[in-house]
């Protein structure tokens, strides 16, 4: 953590010119800097060997945290009814942070919009609220996008430029 400051300070004083007080920037922290770099890929590279993308459990595990990220679209649905927004947060906060509570200390699944369903002062039923949130990419952003657009304009190119010159890399870390 320390290498960026030790550049920074001595090299703020001196303008990149040799001189004694950079010495040990040049006999220790550059070497660490390209060690800590060649280990920082052998872990991506182990960890990421053989890794495979399973697409239905991104969906069940986004599902599962669903009701949390839609609270603001029903807070604003619930306003579009006619609701007071006030009044709408402090009752999705409510069934919220049991919901939270039954998901992360007990382990169970998120009940949260069969609750906000239950409760006579929110205006949707069950079926109202799932199917204000059927459609998951309004709920996870231009995640998926920024990633095609990564590989595509990053990553393939680079790998089609540096084709042939890889060499197989042993990713075992031995500390």
């Amino acid at each position: 953590m320390g290498l960026v400051g030790n550049f920074s300070a001595t090299y703020s004083n001196q303008w990149f010119e040799r001189t004694l007080d950079d010495s040990a920037i040049r006999r220790m922290d550059i070497p660490q800097a390209f060690l800590l770099s060649d280990a920082i890929l052998k872990l991506f590279v182990n960890i990421t060997s053989d890794m495979v993308v399973y697409p239905n459990q991104i969906e069940k595990h986004i599902r599962s945290e669903l009701p949390f990220m839609a609270t603001e679209k029903i807070l604003m649905e619930a306003v579009e009814k006619g609701e007071s927004r006030q009044e709408m947060h402090e009752v999705v906060k409510e069934h919220s942070v049991i919901s939270g509570k039954r998901v992360k200390d007990d382990g169970l699944e998120n009940d949260l919009f069969q609750r906000l369903a239950e409760d006579q002062r929110i205006p949707f039923t069950l079926q109202e609220l799932n199917l204000m949130t059927n459609d998951l990419s309004q709920f996870t952003g231009r995640a998926s996008q920024q990633t095609e657009d990564f590989l595509n304009e990053i990553v393939w190119p680079l790998l089609k430029l540096h084709e042939g010159s890889f060499t197989s890399v042993d990713a075992s870390l031995n500390v």
